[in-house]
């Protein structure tokens, strides 16, 4: 299958994904009463929130340069910053976009290797799963019960701490070099040993973005950097509340933000549609719903105002320095060679 038409494939299924569920989200919803509601939110809570959310995404800049400096000292986080935010200009217009563009920004600009930076932005989004899953057994520990309410009922605590440790268990032990390794050599090269060239060279790339391992002074500080990336999340979620009235009247405080910033978090992961359109709404909307019967239009209505906040400094920030950098597409193969052939690569 050819490179245009996956990408084709891809977008397809990104639109299909992105319509279904905005569907889903407003089937049942009067569209003036959810404009109503909209338009009576207080706005200065969402004004307020707009430092907290760019101070996250600066935070998650700042750790990028600590997983980047045992493989080169970088010079400047504000240009660490400015590629995150064209990332997730990307990722709002094309699904996965950014986490490409990321790597090719600072690999241009910093003189990085571009396969090198690529690896930790793979390392971050590892991270963020691990450190998404701690935050999971942490809120169950303590709101267990809430969180059930929104699974199947023959689904009990036990199940779930067990699955859940089976798959952190099975990506630990897959991605363990040595394992790995064994499972490219035992499986994929008696069948291919092209195909178990490249994804071993893949692997072997994949690992020049975990070098801060080499680096046990820097673990206390990216556990520190990547804790707070989450609490900031949390925060604005929290702040958005107070939006709605939502803290007065169904008595939501800030363990309800940190359930939905887990349910969130899940979404965004996993949604292959342009900025998580339509699969974060459905999530919010569903767990505010089924967790704490909050109507499903005012859950709708949290649900666009804290994902159009989001959206809007992505697309404006994002967008501002794309035009800095002067990038204005995906880098394609001919880019990445551009930057090999002058040193960086």
């Amino acid at each position: 299958m050819s490179g245009k038409l996956k990408s084709f494939l891809k977008y397809i299924l990104s639109f299909i994904i992105l319509v279904v569920s905005v569907w889903y989200a407003v089937r049942d919803i009067n569209i003036y009463e959810l404009k109503d509601v909209i338009f009576d939110a207080d706005y200065l809570w969402v004004l307020l929130s707009v430092p907290i959310i760019l101070l996250s995404h600066w935070v998650r800049a700042a750790r990028w340069k600590t997983m980047l400096n045992p493989i080169k000292e970088t010079k400047s986080v504000f240009n660490l910053f400015s590629a995150v935010m064209i990332g997730y200009f990307f990722n709002c217009v094309l699904p996965r976009g950014g986490e490409f563009i990321r790597p090719y920004v600072v690999a241009r600009r910093e003189k990085i290797s571009y396969s090198a930076t690529f690896a930790t932005v793979i390392a971050e989004r590892v991270i963020d799963v691990l450190m998404l899953g701690f935050i999971f057994f942490v809120a169950f520990f303590f709101l267990g019960s809430q969180i059930l309410k929104a699974l199947p009922s023959e689904v009990n605590s036990e199940k779930v701490f067990v699955l859940a440790l089976i798959v952190i268990g099975v990506m630990f032990l897959s991605f363990y070099p040595p394992i790995f390794r064994l499972i490219l050599k035992y499986t994929l090269k008696p069948i291919s040993q092209n195909a178990y060239d490249k994804i071993s060279e893949l692997f072997e790339k994949f690992l020049k973005g975990f070098t801060f391992i080499k680096c046990p002074s820097q673990y206390l500080r990216l556990t520190t950097e990547s804790m707070l990336i989450w609490v900031l999340y949390t925060i604005p979620l929290f702040m958005m509340f107070y939006a709605g009235d939502f803290q007065a009247r169904f008595d939501l405080g800030f363990d309800a933000a940190v359930v939905l910033i887990i349910v969130s978090g899940i979404g965004v992961s996993i949604a292959p549609s342009p900025g998580a359109i339509g699969v974060y709404h459905v999530l919010i909307q569903t767990a505010l719903h089924e967790l704490y019967g909050i109507d499903k239009t005012e859950a709708l209505a949290y649900a666009t105002l804290t994902h159009g906040i989001n959206y809007l400094i992505q697309v404006v920030t994002g967008g501002i320095f794309a035009m800095r950098e002067n990038v204005k597409k995906l880098p394609d193969s001919a880019d990445i060679s551009a930057i090999k052939n002058t040193g960086q690569g």
